[in-house]
């Protein structure tokens, strides 16, 4: 594993490209398949296939340079499809070998592939792996360095552990779920970016990051439980803090940052589109009110830090947004400190002049799609591989082990790998 690099401020400059200096912003993501990979170059990572979380976390590692070797089910190989893009962005950037894991031949494989890697990530219930026999003692027994991180809803132990969830559930039982809605009104699902992707993938790749740190400083390797109840849990801190300081009351939708304030909320525009405001401190308030010339006769402007007066200014803030379009707000105020934004669909996101300017989207391999982060400095990020297509690599990889080609087709005959 290579050492972390610091990031920095983003500044232009030339990045080495197969004929020559590629033109982009110096730390900025590059989609050169030989160009420089990433602060994780040299790191060997195996994930077993799942969805959601896991997956998203080998996105991460292998967005920032790590070698991520994805096991597939042998039932989902359709060699038609290989060339081609998988459909799924969370599975960029690696390679997919498919291996029939209940197999005896398969989980030679794993264990083969586990021997040469320094991270493992896996997304099953707690002991299905150990009944597979590619458990964390089966993989640390071949590798003692690894780093077997595992990724759950739950945990690894606790009465919940052995069930299903969704995100949806852990936030349920986290509290988080408790604060998200209108005041008054049932509670919000948000989108699964809360939990599965903030309080799961998320913390789990930080968490085999700082394990894998610890191999390099001469520790052993052990295994990272994951669960997405205490990322979630975590996340919360804040909003623990301020509780506390009696600054955050428990009902929703009546605090500074759940949509109880007025300056702090989306207002529907005359085309029926949306504006975002964040305009929390004083001054931006100020610029907010000189820009859009709030209030409109006959509302006042009243004390905004007097919590009663939150409804009328709420109202009479909606009664001037209406005027005008969402785009026309924007020009009007967007070039400013008055703290806000249009609130833009999936496709308008990627061209809006700030995103395009800092490339925050990219294509690659004919899909557009969020480029990698954060950005380094010294070594720049890249998208090198698009998903791949379960089984795609699977001679490629096993050849790069030591498998002769007798063997690999041994094993495919035994419906071990496909």
């Amino acid at each position: 594993m290579t050492s972390p690099a610091g990031g920095g401020e983003t500044r232009c400059g030339p990045v080495p490209g197969p004929h020559g200096p590629l033109p982009v912003p110096y730390g900025g993501p590059v989609t050169d398949e030989t160009a420089p990979t990433g602060p994780l170059t040299g790191l060997r990572v195996v994930e077993l296939a799942g969805i959601g979380p896991g997956p998203f976390a080998a996105m991460m590692l292998a967005d920032l340079g790590a070698d991520v070797v994805r096991v597939d089910r042998t039932a989902e190989v359709d060699p038609a499809a290989f060339g081609t893009p998988h459909p799924d962005l969370l599975n960029r950037g690696r390679r997919s070998v498919a291996v029939d894991l209940k197999s005896p031949g398969g989980r030679e494989v794993v264990l083969a592939l586990v021997r040469d890697a320094d991270a493992l990530i896996e997304g099953f219930r707690p002991g299905v792996t150990e009944r597979l026999g590619v458990g964390p003692a089966d993989c640390l027994a071949v590798n003692p360095r690894l780093v077997y991180g595992r990724m759950t809803g739950w945990g690894q132990d606790g009465p919940n552990a052995p069930y299903a969830g969704h995100d949806i559930g852990y936030l349920a039982l986290t509290g988080a779920l408790h604060g998200i809605g209108r005041a008054g009104e049932r509670p919000v699902p948000p989108l699964n970016l809360l939990g599965d992707f903030g309080g799961g993938g998320m913390m789990l790749a930080l968490g085999l990051v700082s394990a894998l740190y610890a191999v390099q400083s001469g520790a052993k390797g052990q295994v990272v439980d994951a669960a997405i109840v205490d990322g979630v849990a975590v996340l919360s801190t804040m909003i623990h803090g301020l509780r506390r300081m009696g600054m955050w009351q428990d009902p929703r939708g009546v605090n500074l940052l759940d949509g109880g304030a007025p300056f702090y909320d989306t207002y529907e525009c005359a085309d029926g589109r949306y504006v975002a405001v964040g305009a929390l401190e004083p001054r931006f308030y100020d610029e907010l009110v000189r820009r859009t010339g709030f209030p409109l006769p006959p509302d006042e402007p009243l004390d905004r830090t007097d919590p009663t007066n939150w409804p009328a200014l709420r109202q009479a803030w909606a009664r001037l947004f209406r005027t005008r379009t969402r785009d026309e707000w924007a020009a009007l105020v967007g070039d400013s400190d008055a703290c806000l934004a249009p609130v833009l669909d999936w496709r308008e996101a990627a061209a809006h002049p700030h995103m395009a300017a800092r490339k925050v989207f990219i294509p690659h391999d004919g899909a557009e799609q969020p480029a990698p982060a954060p950005r380094f400095s010294g070594t720049p990020t890249a998208l090198r591989r698009p998903p791949p297509h379960p089984g795609e690599h699977t001679d490629e990889v096993l050849a790069e082990l030591g498998y002769s080609p007798d063997r690999i087709d041994a094993l495919r005959t035994a419906a071990a790998i496909a």
